[in-house]
Parts: structure tokens; C-alpha cells; sequence
């Protein structure tokens, strides 16, 4: 049908996040990461603006994730999805998308998922009026360079203690390195009740930083952009509410947590990634 697509051979092997690793395990896994990101650098073109894969769909102001893939974007919309990349999500841009959200909840039926919604967004909002003024500038972007897009436990296979294959490169692209490497932290090593396993964590980010490069203030930067990023993040409940896909569902308690965690640790988070 005119699309280009890749044919990979069957690998064996089972998915496993951060509360199945050690924490030797889990200094590999930030070490494979570096690698991944120079290895790319060697492979790919230098980054190139308007070179960029497809934006974030979990900022405020972006139309809601399709739950399919989208077909590649015109040069225009490339570029368009760089500066909203570079621009870190408008306060007032979230208080509108909960004023919206909350409407979309006390619309339904209510059930255990939207009582927690409702509590979330309310949350959200006080938190967010508190912290609006340390909204990330643009001159605050860390380095950037080609990146898997989308580095997460489903799509890192291991087999026996050692990973095996990552798959999913369909947003590969030029971003911020190290927002990657925060944000894959945030996903691997997440505990049901919305903390992080900061132990993890910085054997985590220490083998990464070794294996770059990337000294600790360029992780200071990126994990204070991933923290403003998910204090404006709704995509789970876009998905719920907006598109009735339900699938992101169980992991939104979780989620949802580990914003109002991560900024009461604020300091002990930041440490974590630049110890």
C-alpha cells in the first residue's frame, strides 16, 4: 500500500521492568541506553532541524494520542512538532485541559476509575498553581541527538538476565538524549504507589551518564523538564475520556501518583539522576 514496514526475525525472550532487575541489572540497563544513543550518533545523520520524529503526545496543549500508528507527517508539521518539543507545556494551557477533563468525568457514570480521576485532576490543579512559575525555558534544553522514542519495559525483551532485542523503533528521532534516559527511569523503576526506587534509579543514571557522557547538570536539566512535563501530563485520561481506549487504564493510578511524589522529592529525585 505504498508504506514502508521492517521484517525482524521471532525473538525469544520476556519483558521484565524495574522491580525485576537488581541493581547491578539496572546500571546495565542505563549503560545499554548509552549505548544506544552514541551507537546512533555513529549510524545516523547529525540532527537536523525539522528532523525530528513525531511530538510527545502527553503535553497539554497536543491533540489526544491515537491509539494507531500515524501515518508520517508532512515537513510543516515536522517542524511544528520540534517547537512544541522545545517549548515546555503553558500552565494555562493545563488548567483549561482540566477544567475540560473534570467536565468529561463528572459526565459518566460514576465508578472507582473516575472518583480517582476526579481526585487526580482537582489534585493536579492546586499543585500545578503552586509550581507554575518553574515552568522549563528553552534555553533549559538539554543536548540533543537520536533516540529510540520510546524506551520502555515493553519494549526491552530479555532473555535469562541479559536483554535480548528492543523493538519499537517507529519514533525514532531527535530529541533531548537524556529526557529519554529520565523518562525511561520514571517508567522502569515506578512502584505501584507512585514512588520511584531511587537505589535504582542512580545506579541507573550513573552508568548512563559513564556511558555518554553527559555530565550531571545535563541530567539536572532533563529530569526538571520530564518533572514539568508529567505535572502537565493527562494523556491516560485523554485516552479514557476522549477516545475511549481504555487500555493505558491500569497504569494511571501509578501514574498519577508519581507527580505529586516527585514533587514533594523534588530534591532527592534530582540527586538520584546527578549523584
Amino acid at each position: 500500500g505504498g508504506r514502508c514496514y521492517a521484517l525482524h526475525p521471532w525473538v525469544e525472550g520476556r519483558h521484565r521492568d524495574g522491580s525485576d532487575l537488581s541493581e547491578p541489572q539496572s546500571g546495565r540497563l542505563g549503560a545499554l541506553l548509552g549505548r544506544v544513543h552514541t551507537c546512533l550518533e555513529e549510524v545516523m545523520p547529525g540532527p537536523q532541524r525539522g528532523a525530528e520524529g513525531p511530538s510527545r503526545p502527553d503535553s497539554a496543549g497536543s491533540a489526544p494520542p491515537a491509539p494507531w500508528d500515524p501515518p508520517a507527517k508532512a515537513p510543516q508539521a515536522v517542524q511544528a512538532a520540534q517547537a512544541a518539543q522545545e517549548t515546555a507545556a503553558r500552565a494555562e494551557d493545563t488548567f483549561a485541559l482540566i477544567e475540560e477533563l473534570l467536565a468529561l468525568v463528572r459526565s459518566h457514570p460514576r465508578d472507582v476509575f473516575g472518583e480517582l480521576a476526579e481526585h487526580r485532576l482537582v489534585e493536579r490543579r492546586r499543585l500545578l498553581a503552586r509550581h507554575a512559575h518553574r515552568r522549563p525555558a528553552p534555553s533549559a534544553t538539554p543536548a540533543r541527538g537520536w533516540v529510540h522514542g520510546d524506551f520502555h519495559p515493553l519494549n526491552l525483551l530479555y532473555r535469562g538476565g541479559e536483554p535480548a532485542a528492543i523493538v519499537d523503533w517507529d519514533r525514532l528521532g531527535v530529541q533531548p538524549r537524556a529526557e529519554e534516559a529520565v523518562r525511561a527511569a520514571a517508567i522502569f523503576f515506578v512502584r505501584p504507589g507512585g514512588t520511584l526506587d531511587l537505589v535504582k534509579v542512580r545506579a541507573y543514571a550513573r552508568a548512563y551518564r559513564a556511558a555518554t557522557g553527559a555530565d550531571s547538570a545535563e541530567l539536572a536539566a532533563a529530569a526538571h523538564r520530564v518533572w514539568w512535563e508529567r505535572l502537565n501530563d493527562f494523556w491516560m485520561l485523554r485516552w479514557h475520556y476522549q477516545l475511549d481506549d481504555r487500555r493505558a487504564d491500569p497504569g494511571f493510578p501509578a501514574s498519577s501518583a508519581l507527580s505529586v511524589w516527585w514533587t514533594r522529592e523534588y530534591a532527592a529525585v534530582r540527586g538520584a539522576f546527578c549523584d
